[in-house]
């Protein structure tokens, strides 16, 4: 004898943030960030064989500006981590990172002065793509794990202080080459 009961078929009760989530997830556009190998395999993402267009992706935007996500596919030399910073900038709020790849994630074998250990230093990272490359089958995975981010982001977290807050404390990390292992 609840509600349901007294609604007729073909109705469906949600929640404005259910509702807007439900949207927001299936209208993700990424901006494309290839540096190196992983992007041959993120620009596999869009051919017949995987379609990443069923997840509403379908638009590679060649803008920032019109793009909520960024794929960092690659390493990041010194020289490029301002351009990734710009471009991450000009993008409008709500704006997603999934860091693809072992070297975007953490230098990769590049442990050398040229390649920024991890795009996490640069840009707040939402997903991390581990594999040298990874597999497009990967990249799928990453992009339904960030959909049921965006599915389940609550309106009442201010994002922007939480991203800034992130930030500072990538920032303030101990930079990989000071890093001491188990053998130092």
């Amino acid at each position: 004898m609840g509600l349901e009961d007294k609604i007729p078929g073909g109705i469906m009760l949600t929640t404005v943030e259910g509702l807007v989530g439900q949207l927001r997830q299936q209208s993700v556009w990424p901006v494309t960030f290839g540096l190196a190998c992983c992007a041959i395999e993120m620009m596999a993402v869009g051919t017949p064989d995987y379609d990443i267009a069923r997840f509403g992706m379908e638009r590679f935007a060649a803008t920032p500006r019109q793009a909520d996500l960024m794929i960092v596919a690659g390493r990041v030399s010194q020289k490029m981590a301002p351009v990734v910073r710009q471009v991450y900038d000009q993008m409008p709020n709500t704006k997603w990172v999934i860091s693809m790849g072992v070297c975007a994630s953490s230098g990769g074998m590049f442990n050398n002065y040229a390649i920024v250990q991890g795009v996490d230093h640069i840009v707040p990272v939402d997903i991390y793509l581990p594999g040298c490359p990874p597999r497009p089958e990967m990249l799928l995975n990453a992009v339904l794990e960030l959909q049921r981010q965006i599915r389940e982001f609550k309106f009442s977290v201010n994002r922007e202080e939480a991203a800034r807050a992130a930030e500072a404390a990538a920032m303030n990390a101990v930079p990989t080459h000071q890093m001491k292992g188990l053998l130092a």
